[in-house]
């Protein structure tokens, strides 16, 4: 078929992202290349007992909060030389709860206290900027709400401040709610590839790497000459270990000093959380980026490193848009295959580059429990693929300047399966995005028939995946969103956006049963209609070739005739402006 102009448009913007996202999918494997042959060991001094302070923000985390605190007060290191700020910008009962906490250990004689601001603004980033402005000791480590921080931390993690250009030192997170739920483990996996591929290799190759937030301990000094805190993103964490190794300091990583903390089971939490990395990660791109390239002392991988750590989060749209693009090329009819072989280079390709490829590096990275890692490989590749929609709207938002709140993801102290976070307080309602996830699922189911009406099964296992995902992804939003049952806990009456959002819920999981009921009938219908009649001539077409029976011939030849009077009929017709019929159309099955 002849290619138009938007045909070529949707043609060209299918390959351009297809080679970004193969450029971003390379450049994650050579990390794991070098996270593997560059395995340095970190020198380590013996500084003695430096003075510390452990700086904790907090903000309505009452299920957490208490754990995080007990934890910190029983490290391992002198009380003189530990000071301890619980940097609290809660509006709930959290407050109360952190005052007694702190109280109690005041008593025993910790340097502790409960750092009150009255205010949100700057958020964690805020909260953290406050702080500074009262600490004088030589380190500050940072603990997020949810993390347990075992007892020999500081004395196993300050040796590492071998030489005086250190500025950090980022410690890997472990997972305490691993085995949770499906959702749990999926995103342990996706954040061990984090650390243990991307944190690694960085660290080892002497190029720009993050501060992850929390489980870190910076230098002084090192927070104040890249500028302190600042509050124009969402990753303040992203944007300060930039920023301060841009001005010259080193940032390290220690896979071997792990710090458990809670991952979050709620679809709606996850959601939430990866929408603030992606935005955040892309606001730090629109910041600093120039600055980075115009920077004489930083070394040209360490400037492309940082750019596609900055930038990666514009594979999700490119993703979406493959998958939207797709199905209008299948339709159209335009040859996808350059050459005869192309469905196995395709698949080829495909293995080698995505499953087949994590399963290398799966096994590199846990050795003896690979397997069971491995297992988890589907479920995080329909994981990742659903959320798609949520962080591309999220790389919008960044791109286009919109302002977000500060949004934590709520924590409620799960460790065993036994725990249960439904009836508790913070339980969060889908998004917007949960319907745009429906909508893509639906086009999805959409572009399967068509691969499978144009004869390009290849493209089937790629569409299925995403679509999958998508309908993954707002099932669980959908299911996760239970305000009745916080109506018990509370012994308080639903808002009236509660019983709105409840009321949505009803109605979009009827909708979603609806939509997969009437897209199978329809499918069977449209089968049974178009496509049967159609095999059925082939079928006879056969039997004429084949027969050299005159009355067996007649028969074939009238069973054509029928079936094709019955596919005539149904095929849509073009009319003019006077209502006469001047054609048929050509791509009928999509009429």
């Amino acid at each position: 078929m002849a290619i138009n102009p938007f045909t070529s448009f949707v043609f060209d913007l299918f390959i351009i992202s297809a080679i970004i996202i193969t450029a971003y999918t390379v450049n994650f494997y050579y990390l794991a290349f070098l996270s593997r042959v560059r395995n340095e060991v970190r020198p380590t001094v013996d500084w003695g007992t430096p003075t510390v302070t452990i700086q904790l923000p907090i903000y309505n985390e009452k299920y957490v909060a208490k754990r995080l605190v007990d934890s910190v007060c029983h490290l391992d290191y002198p009380k003189d030389k530990m000071r301890i700020m619980v940097c609290d910008d809660s509006d709930d009962d959290t407050v109360e709860l952190l005052q007694d906490v702190v109280d109690d250990y005041k008593k025993q004689g910790f340097q502790i206290e409960h750092v009150r601001r009255g205010t949100r603004k700057g958020y964690k980033a805020g909260a953290l900027k406050h702080a500074m402005k009262t600490t004088d000791t030589e380190l500050v480590a940072i603990f997020d709400a949810d993390f347990i921080p075992p007892t020999w931390f500081l004395k196993r993690a300050i040796p590492h401040f071998s030489k005086s250009d250190i500025g950090l030192i980022q410690c890997r997170w472990g997972h305490v709610n691993e085995n949770y739920s499906t959702i749990t483990q999926v995103q342990a996996l996706s954040i061990d590839f984090h650390f243990l591929i991307e944190q690694k290799a960085k660290s080892n190759s002497h190029l720009f790497m993050n501060f992850n937030g929390t489980a870190g301990i910076w230098r002084r000094e090192c927070i104040e000459d890249a500028g302190g805190w600042h509050t124009a993103t969402l990753v303040e964490d992203l944007d300060l270990s930039y920023r301060a190794q841009m001005k010259g300091w080193k940032c390290v990583f220690l896979p071997d000093i792990v710090v458990d903390a809670e991952l979050p089971a709620q679809m709606n939490g996850a959601k939430r959380q990866q929408f603030r990395w992606a935005k955040g990660s892309i606001q730090c791109a629109i910041k600093l980026l120039s600055d980075i390239g115009l920077k004489r002392n930083v070394a040209i991988e360490a400037k492309i490193q940082a750019f596609i750590q900055l930038t990666r989060h514009i594979v999700y749209p490119l993703v979406l848009i493959q998958f939207l693009t797709l199905p209008i090329l299948l339709a159209a009819e335009v040859n996808l295959y350059v050459v005869s072989v192309l469905p196995a280079i395709t698949i080829a390709t495909y293995l080698a580059m995505g499953p087949g490829a994590y399963l290398i590096v799966i096994r590199g990275m846990y050795h003896k429990s690979w397997k069971s890692k491995a297992k988890l490989l589907p479920a995080l590749l329909v994981y990742n693929a659903g959320l798609s929609v949520n962080n591309t709207v999220a790389v919008f938002d960044a791109v286009l300047g919109k302002k977000n709140e500060f949004h934590r993801t709520p924590k409620y102290g799960l460790v065993t399966k036994k725990d249960d976070w439904r009836d508790k307080a913070y339980n969060l309602p889908f998004t917007q995005t949960t319907l745009l996830e429906i909508f893509f699922g639906v086009y999805g189911i959409m572009g399967i028939f068509i691969s499978i009406f144009t004869s390009n099964p290849v493209f089937i296992p790629i569409i299925a995946i995403q679509t999958l995902g998508f309908f993954y992804i707002s099932y669980m939003s959908l299911s996760h969103t239970r305000f009745k049952r916080n109506k018990s806990v509370s012994g308080k009456s639903m808002t009236k956006k509660e019983k709105t959002a409840n009321t949505i819920y009803k109605l979009a999981m009827i909708g979603i049963v609806s939509i997969i009921v009437f897209g199978g009938y329809m499918a069977v219908s449209g089968y049974n209609t178009d496509i049967y009649p159609l095999d059925r001539i082939r079928g006879n077409l056969d039997g004429v070739m084949s027969s050299s029976d005159p009355a067996i011939i007649r028969d074939h030849l009238v069973a054509i005739q029928t079936d094709l009077d019955l596919v005539m009929a149904n095929i849509p017709e073009i009319t003019d402006k006077n209502g006469n019929v001047i054609a048929k159309n050509p791509v009928w099955i999509f009429g």
